[in-house]
């Protein structure tokens, strides 16, 4: 199986990624916009927040994804953080991760794919498993609407669209406001539950 290669990609990536053994990451297909491989979803006090990162590609040419540069023009990075600060810092384990994770937002990367591949390296860490993250070498033909390139999509519900996925309620910082809102960043599930997250990815995904 190939995967998109998202930023700080929702659970229902991150549940089909622990199950793997070796995980590849499509470099080759062509970047689309208003997608996870630039933005992630978290929740902060007034709700659902969408980050997202500015790109630099040429107006209306296609590029292809191992090419997409972040636009370090903008503060992105630092909206981004502050951001994660505003949400997180109550959460229970945002103190284990925060050093770690901050790295990533005063470091500039190259190409978008390096950043997000670093990124799905260090949850992966963090969640105990050490897998093997590549990248494609050639382009691999989307296999139907079970591929995760086309199933992993801020404009599809999983609830609908994923009939493997089952969200899987967890205590959220904010819940008290917004009730349980699923299938968020990665990031959520980490700073919430922790060393729990495992096991309640491994439930989110019938096999």
């Amino acid at each position: 199986m190939v995967y998109p290669a998202l930023y700080n990609g929702p659970i229902n990536y991150f549940a089909r990624l622990v199950m793997e053994e070796k995980i590849v990451l499509e470099q080759h297909e062509h970047y689309t916009k208003q997608t996870f491989r630039n933005r992630c979803v978290i929740v902060g006090p007034n709700g659902p927040l969408a980050l997202s990162i500015p790109v630099k590609r040429r107006r209306g040419a296609k590029t292809l994804m191992k090419d997409i540069r972040p636009d370090e023009d903008t503060p992105w990075r630092k909206i981004h953080w502050r951001s994660l600060v505003a949400a997180y810092a109550a959460s229970p384990f945002f103190q284990y991760f925060r050093d770690e994770l901050a790295a990533f937002y005063e470091k500039r990367h190259g190409f978008l794919i390096d950043l997000n591949r670093e990124l799905i390296i260090l949850c992966l860490s963090v969640l105990g498993r050490e897998i093997p993250v590549q990248f494609s070498g050639s382009f691999s033909p989307m296999v139907g609407q079970k591929d995760p390139r086309w199933l992993i999509h801020p404009k599809r519900d999983p609830g609908i669209h994923d009939p493997l996925f089952r969200a899987v309620p967890y205590h959220q910082v904010f819940s008290d406001r917004h009730g349980f809102i699923p299938n968020l960043s990665i990031l959520d599930l980490l700073f919430n539950e922790g060393y729990n997250a495992l096991p309640l990815l491994e439930k989110s995904l019938r096999t």
